[in-house]
């Protein structure tokens, strides 16, 4: 074996130095063409700026930083019967004659080594795993296709008697199980690393579905669907590397810490091009500053605020309720009512936004003053011709030998001036900003009920209605509300149409996790984003934990577009949450969720989860930091987290501050530290080695899905758990707890 990995070396020291002569090369190139200077021919200078814009790029995707060029090796068996050999790495690299040293892991070339079983060997003599640091092979692990690999068998001991069934181990081989397991075992640190060397067979079938359409993907905790959407975006923009570089590739993520916590899996794939966002960061530069009881914020979501919204906007569309008269030289032009009411019922049945509409409405009501002010030209000039010369009104000599096309040009830029018909286009078709609109409504309780009759009850619009502040700069957004604006900018437009202030920026492919928490209204923002209705939109229903909490994947879909029916797969084996973990959360789900099946574990770690019940509440900050500091010691160098209910975060971390067991702030600081405190809300997610969890029943009390958030925290920890409390515990974790000791005695 030692000559095998010496050889395997050699050919891995080899496509570096090939890997560092491309780096080189493409420095040279950009050095020259820099050298050149900005001068010359306007071609000249766009060709010069795309060779600078495309050698940044391909720098960009030849830096591997300490990450592992190739991890992998199949030999496959030829038609003609010879056997060829191809190395499996991050991005692909050949000689100066063209020949393969490492094929980019997404090529189509590379699918056997994520895909072959012994039942289906897709033409594979040998799969080979190769495990490195850095630039350093440091072993290697075969599987031979000569014959079907056995499976391996050591299924649970039956339960204890009263105690809930505790979750599966998985009884089947994956693919490199010891890569596999090796790479879970290792300690977490403050970002999610790429899964690239050690994709399974159900999460490679998903990252390489085909673009069209609307990819759901169903997965429990730990099953790494996160993962998976992320490369199957990096699998997507190599393969379809034309259009999607020009319409861009969004990521959806549920807040900016989680964006964090993903955002250099993409890079490490070699795609730096890739948008991260949240749903209200698609909405820059407004951002939420408030928070609002889970009553509104469900409300607001409602799908039948789209409505409400588009009534909104029609009710800004409205006739003067009297004539309008206008002072104009000498005489005063009257337009009545009813004529401005034919004015705006013409301009509501043309297509458009509101705000683009707005130049119409101008130019009927200002030719139709004009035309009253021709009519009242002539008349005078008839009137003047009996009087004769002596008699004409002098202020209109001049109108009066005007070319007819100058006279009306003229006529309307004065009346486009005049405060009286600029007041009267203010009340007709106001130009309005989404945030004026979401504004106004939702402080004018009359508003709000006008456009709610008969959609939304009077108490939902008491429920709406909030104090108007002094200042737009002042209005205290909340998540919910950004959902409204984005709805009303659709309906209005920029206010100023000829400025281009559209914020609405649409993408090729979209990725959306944890899509079981956004409401419907937010899925509607989703959806208008997406260029040509592709998107691949990740979660578990099991752990919606927000205001709104499907009960079927069809209740999200059906506010995504729709030009195809959406496909739904799932993700069954949690490779992340070991056994132990699980037969705690899974009595939990089977309470929140009971038509879900929860996830088969594909490890124990013979370590079952604790719980210490604390006699005096005062004392419960004491007992999480020796918790905390027990957990972080037993699991270091890998990351701890201290999950607290959003009420408790304060006293807790006083708690650990006076015990000296240093921790820090998510929020603030990253995930990068060995101890984090942490509200609960804010888990979903993210991954830790251990977790200690307070007071799992406030958990429960305070989430606005009561047991689905408490599974969320339960689901965190990769090797640890530890519960702390006070309040009793849950009957269904106290059922989970002594399956999970049960279960934990048989070590895999």
């Amino acid at each position: 074996m030692d000559a095998e990995l010496a050889a395997e070396q050699a050919h891995v020291d080899r496509a570096y130095r090939r890997l560092e002569e491309l780096r080189r090369e493409v420095e040279e190139a950009l050095r020259a063409v820099l050298a050149e200077g900005r001068g010359g021919t306007h071609q000249f200078r766009e060709e010069r700026d795309v060779i600078v814009r495309t050698s940044l790029a391909r720098l960009q995707q030849l830096d591997l930083g300490d990450q592992a060029l190739c991890f992998g090796r199949i030999d496959r068996r030829r038609p003609d019967g010879e056997v060829e050999t191809f190395h499996i790495g991050r991005l692909g690299v050949s000689d100066r004659d063209q020949e393969p040293l490492v094929v980019d892991w997404r090529a189509p070339v590379a699918e056997p080594f994520y895909r072959a079983t012994g039942r289906d060997p897709m033409g594979l003599v040998l799969r080979r795993h190769l495990a490195a640091e850095g630039r350093r092979l440091v072993g290697l692990e075969d599987e031979r296709f000569e014959q079907t690999p056995e499976a391996v068998h050591g299924g649970d001991p039956p339960a204890p008697e009263g105690a809930e069934p505790g979750p599966m181990v998985a009884e089947r081989p994956f693919g490199g199980p010891g890569a596999l397991l090796a790479a879970l075992d290792r300690p977490r640190a403050g970002a999610m690393r790429d899964i690239v060397a050690t994709i399974q067979a159900e999460q490679d079938e998903i990252v390489r579905a085909p673009l069209p359409g609307v990819l759901v993907v169903q997965g429990g905790p730990g099953t790494g669907k996160t993962a998976v959407a992320l490369h199957r975006a990096a699998y997507l923009l190599y393969t379809h590397r034309f259009p999607l570089e020009r319409q861009g590739v969004l990521v959806i993520g549920p807040n900016p810490l989680f964006l964090r916590y993903i955002d250099q899996v993409l890079p490490s794939l070699g795609e730096t091009g890739v948008t991260l966002s949240t749903v209200s960061g698609l909405l820059r530069p407004l951002a939420p500053r408030a928070e609002e009881p889970a009553e509104v914020a469900r409300l607001k979501g409602d799908p039948r605020m789209a409505t409400v919204i588009a009534r909104a906007v029609r009710q800004r569309q409205r006739p003067l309720r009297r004539d309008l008269e206008v002072p104009f030289g000498s005489v005063v032009l009257r337009l009545g009512a009813e004529e401005t009411a034919a004015i705006v019922a013409s301009v509501r049945r043309r297509p458009g936004t509101h705000n683009a509409r707005r130049r119409v409405v101008e130019q009927l009501l200002l030719g139709q003053l004009a035309e009253r002010y021709r009519e009242r030209l002539a008349a005078r000039r008839r009137v003047s011709g009996h009087r004769g010369q002596g008699g004409e009104d002098p202020e209109l000599a001049g109108l009066v030998e005007a070319g007819e096309e100058d006279d009306d040009a003229e006529i309307r830029r004065a009346l486009r001036r005049h405060p009286v018909v600029r007041e009267a286009l203010d009340r007709m078709w106001p130009r309005l900003s989404a945030e004026e609109l979401v504004h106004d409504l939702l402080g004018a309780p009359a508003l709000l009920a006008a456009a709610g009759r008969g959609v939304l009850s009077p108490a939902e619009v008491r429920l709406l209605v909030r104090p108007r502040a002094r200042r737009l700069e002042e209005i205290p957004w909340t998540e919910a509300d950004l959902a409204l604006v984005d709805e009303a900018e659709v309906w209005l437009g920029p206010r100023r149409p000829e400025a281009g202030e559209a914020r609405l920026v649409t993408y090729g492919h979209i990725v959306v996790d944890e899509a079981q928490d956004l409401s419907p209204m937010q899925l509607r923002m989703v959806a208008r984003r997406s260029l040509s209705g592709s998107l691949t939109v990740v979660g578990d229903i099991g752990q919606a934990t927000g205001p709104w909490a499907p009960a079927s994947w069809d209740e999200v879909t059906a506010h995504l577009p729709a030009h195809r029916p959406p496909r739904v797969v799932e993700l069954t084996v949690s490779y992340r949450t070991p056994a132990e973990v699980l037969a705690v959360a899974t009595p939990v789900l089977r309470v929140a969720a009971p038509g879900l099946e929860p996830p088969v574990a594909a490890r124990r770690t013979g370590v079952p989860p604790r719980a210490v019940q604390v006699a005096r509440p005062e004392d419960l900050g004491q007992e999480v930091a020796k918790a905390a500091a027990q957990l972080a010691a037993e699991v270091a160098p890998g990351t701890t987290a201290v999950l607290v209910p959003g009420s408790l975060v304060a006293e807790v971390a006083l708690a650990l501050d006076r015990a000296g067991v240093a921790v820090r702030d998510p929020r603030r600081d990253g995930l990068g530290g060995p101890l984090s405190l942490l509200p609960v809300d804010l888990a979903n997610g993210l991954e830790f080695d251990a977790v200690v969890l307070v007071e799992p029943g406030a958990v429960v009390g305070e989430s606005p899905q009561g047991l689905r958030g408490l599974y969320v925290a339960l689901t965190r920890p990769t090797r640890r758990l530890t519960l702390v409390h006070h309040q009793p515990l849950p009957e269904p974790v106290r059922q989970g707890l002594a399956a999970s000791w049960h279960a934990g005695g048989s070590v895999r």
